[in-house]
């Protein structure tokens, strides 16, 4: 895996220093006094800002991690007596450990039929008094006593509206001080004076992503603030520690390969992606205060969304993730499974987008923050494979009568009116095992 992981970081690298060599652009330099005081003026309007991004690219997309996933391979372990895996059909050959639906109901066992639920039990026709009243009266119970653990288990159930904000920020520890505040003044002083390569695909990100999306356009300078202060920000490299990517060096121009001479490029160590600002854009409608929503960002970055585009063998890692929807949908709709694989329409190839976004920008904001809830409740990524299956079952009818590839992504292209909840209730607790 970290070999695999190594040699994809090899190949974004390349990309990069490509792009600076087509474009003759530094990877870093300092901003003449002129634009700095520019860019200062107008921090808040960044979106009206129309640089020419028509040479950039975005380093990888998607599609292009699938690709390196597909291709992994155990080489302990070439035509051994593993039988059972080597039944898998699908695109992943890499043979880890994943759960079942006993398993997963076990670890999901609050998503039962039995225990209430916000997105399904606070719908119009379910009287409040039955479920949400107590629900939220036990949350700002919660609040009140400023206790972590109890809003993690809290949120498993789902968060309401009005507590969301204050409750993540509970779970991952999140409290403005001061000395925050400073700090992430700090980080802005640093995009204002210094302008890297980084920073161009961030702005063609933002503009290929959350600036066309009906939800999330009008976060778009937000979305700016966030990610130029992200990649200036050190403390970021601390997750390298339990990741198994490495961050990226650059050398001082003569001085290749000497380590005295290096400084992680960028300062926080990650190449922002094609859409890469949709794991900040749905924070945007909870927190409008610019280090508080910076802060609740990097948390979960480092908490959840690396492991969405790092190769490691991690339960909520992106290969456990795509592995664990192939089984699932191998297991319990083999008729749907085997049909779309003849066809030439290997499922994953429609759900991997879903799941390296953590389905920001496919579902609707509510119902996403409903999925997110339930992330952080359980301090896993494993519903992102799940709820990816549900929805292969829930379209099943429709995807037996496809013949392509194209038809297939048709079915499956517009998530909005998707309800999460009762999805992923169905699957896991009303599937027969």
């Amino acid at each position: 895996m970290r070999k695999a992981q190594g040699s994809w970081e090899k190949r974004i690298l390349k990309s990069l220093n490509s792009m600076c060599t087509e474009l003759s652009i530094p990877l870093a330099r300092k901003r003449p006094v002129g634009e700095q005081k520019e860019l200062l003026s107008k921090w808040n309007e960044m979106g009206t800002d129309e640089p020419d991004l028509s040479l950039f690219r975005p380093v990888y997309a998607p599609k292009d991690f699938l690709e390196v996933l597909i291709n992994l391979r155990n080489p302990n372990y070439e035509n051994g007596d593993y039988l059972s895996f080597r039944t898998h059909l699908g695109l992943i050959q890499v043979p880890l450990k994943v759960k079942d639906i006993p398993e997963l109901k076990e670890l999901f066992v609050e998503l039962g039929l039995t225990t209430g639920q916000l997105g399904i039990d606070d719908a119009t026709q379910v009287p409040p008094e039955l479920f949400e009243n107590e629900h939220v009266r036990i949350g700002q119970k919660v609040l009140a006593e400023q206790d972590s653990a109890a809003a993690q288990q809290y949120v498993r159930q789902g968060s309401p509206t009005a507590l969301r904000a204050e409750l993540w920020a509970l779970i991952l520890n999140i409290s403005s001080q001061p000395e925050d505040i400073l700090y992430y003044e700090q980080l802005k002083t640093n995009v204002i004076q210094h302008d890297l390569l980084v920073d161009s695909l961030i702005y063609k990100d933002v503009k290929l992503t959350a600036s066309n999306d009906d939800y999330y356009f009008v976060f778009e300078d937000y979305l700016y603030q966030v990610l130029l202060c992200f990649s200036r920000d050190t403390s970021v490299l601390g997750h390298f520690a339990y990741n198994s990517a490495s961050p990226p060096k650059s050398y001082i121009r003569g001085k290749l390969g000497i380590e005295e001479y290096a400084v992680f490029y960028p300062p926080n160590g990650v190449i922002p992606f094609h859409g890469f600002s949709m794991y900040v854009a749905p924070l945007c409608f909870l927190y409008h205060e610019p280090s508080k929503l910076y802060q609740i960002f990097r948390e979960m970055y480092v908490r959840f969304f690396f492991r969405l585009h790092s190769i490691s063998s991690h339960p909520s890692g992106i290969v456990s993730l795509c592995l664990l929807f192939e089984t699932l949908l191998q297991t319990h709709l083999p008729q749907l499974f085997y049909h779309l694989r003849e066809i030439g329409a290997q499922p994953l190839r429609i759900s991997f987008k879903w799941m390296v976004r953590a389905f920001s920008g496919y579902l609707a904001t509510d119902q996403l923050l409903l999925l997110w809830d339930r992330i952080l409740g359980y301090n896993s990524l494993e519903l992102l494979a799940v709820l990816a299956a549900a929805v292969f079952a829930f379209r099943a009818v429709n995807l037996m009568e496809v013949t392509s590839l194209a038809a297939a992504e048709a079915v499956l292209a517009d998530l909005s009116t998707l309800k999460v909840m009762p999805l992923l209730q169905i699957f896991l607790f009303a599937t027969v095992t």
